[in-house]
């Protein structure tokens, strides 16, 4: 069984007694955390999506330690000119522990899609009076500028 979930912003792919490396979170070293956004479950071939999070689906890890990452060399130059900058930096992390992922209302994400073609015809009926309105506008532009156009050939013929 896995999960894609979001955590700290990112999206992670995670399975029971995988260590993953996340952005760092406030919780404290060995706390327990519950991370929501679960946007799919695939529990041994069945495949769950949410529209766009599972309802009451989770996955719950433990804090393991917080950390520092390898250092990154930022360095920038500008060719006979003289400009060379050299920066560092090191991104904080936390390492968590996933224990588990609950499917609980998995089966509630077929309904909202139900849901959303009755919004959709409900737009088309609300367009569809507007594109009424917008045709004789059409139509009386174009006598109206037909008709000075008439008007002076007459005039240049005289």
């Amino acid at each position: 069984m896995y999960a894609i979930v979001e955590i700290a912003g990112q999206q992670f792919k995670v399975s029971k007694d995988l260590k993953v490396y996340v952005h760092r979170l406030s919780n404290e070293e060995g706390s327990k955390v519950s991370f929501d956004k679960v946007f799919l479950l695939d529990d041994n071939g069945t495949i769950t999506l949410g529209a766009p999070a599972i309802e009451g689906a989770s996955v719950e890890a433990k804090v393991l330690q917080h950390l520092k990452g390898d250092k990154v060399i930022v360095f920038k130059k500008k060719r006979r000119k003289g400009y060379k900058k050299r920066n560092g930096h090191r991104q904080y992390l936390t390492q968590i522990l996933i224990e588990g992922i609950s499917a609980t209302g998995g089966k509630k994400a077929a309904p909202k899609k139900e849901a959303a073609p009755k919004v959709e015809k409900a737009v088309e009926e609300v367009a569809a009076p507007k594109k009424a309105k917008a045709a004789p506008k059409a139509e009386k532009a174009t006598e109206k500028v037909a008709a000075p156009k008439k008007a002076k050939k007459t005039d240049s013929q005289e």
